[in-house]
């Protein structure tokens, strides 16, 4: 339990700064737990929000639910999330979410967390900053499945992704997890599986990542952000940003290469009261 408490505690320590008084009033709230498998619902689209969600391992998707059975998958959250922030707020759940790998859930009850908003006004402007980075990253979802061909497209998003995993201290060297099927890309960038096939070889040829075994590898930092035209600031990480060193295309082990990767030092980053 003390983990979800600590998970949340970080994530909204990256961007607003919390009193003492914040810090205990979090450790205070009623954390439930629970595992899921991959690709298992834990909210429906539809469904009547009575608690807020927060990743505490794995990932997991937001996506709706059309007509036809399929999944417009709209964004990925990674641990310490709160994927269903924007719950607190409407009646109706009008989307779903995810696991995608396995995947370890807390649910919040919402009347604590607003009876805690009400003690603590700087906790509640802590959640509210969760929902608009959110509403950034859509436009920018929007922005990259209308306007960017489809090798630019997939390129932004592992970009995106990884530069998020970083911030979250999940990646480890140049690799990072993401248990994303084939299928599933296609529905979050509106590609047939053909296409998501044909665009993610010639990412491969450009030697600047891999995608294998539901893990997404790095080798040219600099070539995929310039493949994607990944420009991160919409995802206002306002850290003072190192480097550390990418991979050269290997076969085998990576070994050391030149490429510059923002780099771990995201606990800097500018806080707001």
């Amino acid at each position: 339990m003390d983990k979800a408490h600590d998970v949340l505690i970080r994530n909204l320590w990256e961007h607003t700064a919390l009193a003492e008084e914040d810090v205990a009033e979090i450790r205070a709230l009623t954390f439930t737990v629970r595992d899921f498998a991959p690709n298992e619902d834990f909210i429906r689209q539809g469904d009547e929000p009575e608690h807020s969600a927060l990743v505490v391992s794995g990932m997991v998707a937001r996506y709706h639910l059309l007509g036809s059975g399929r999944r417009q998958y709209l964004a990925f959250h990674l641990t310490g999330d709160l994927p269903d922030a924007q719950g607190l707020f409407i009646d109706e759940m009008d989307h779903g979410l995810s696991a995608l790998g396995p995947a370890s859930i807390a649910f919040i009850p919402h009347r604590e967390l607003f009876a805690a908003f009400r003690r603590r006004p700087t906790l509640g402007f802590a959640v509210w900053r969760e929902t608009l980075l959110d509403a950034a990253i859509f436009r920018e979802a929007i922005t990259n499945n209308s306007a960017r061909p489809m090798q630019a497209r997939m390129a932004h998003l592992f970009c995106e992704l990884f530069y998020r995993a970083r911030a979250a201290q999940l990646v480890r060297g140049n690799r990072c997890r993401m248990p994303i099927s084939l299928a599933q890309l296609g529905e979050t960038l509106g590609m047939a599986i053909a296409t998501v096939n044909r665009t993610l070889a010639d990412l491969r040829r450009s030697e600047a990542m891999d995608l294998r075994d539901g893990e997404l590898i790095v080798l040219k930092w600099r070539e995929l952000q310039r493949l994607g035209d990944f420009i991160p600031a919409y995802l206002h990480l306002k850290a003072s940003i190192g480097t550390v060193t990418a991979c050269a295309p290997v076969r085998g082990p990576a070994r050391a290469g030149n490429n510059s990767l923002p780099g771990t030092s995201f606990m800097k980053r500018g806080r707001c009261p």
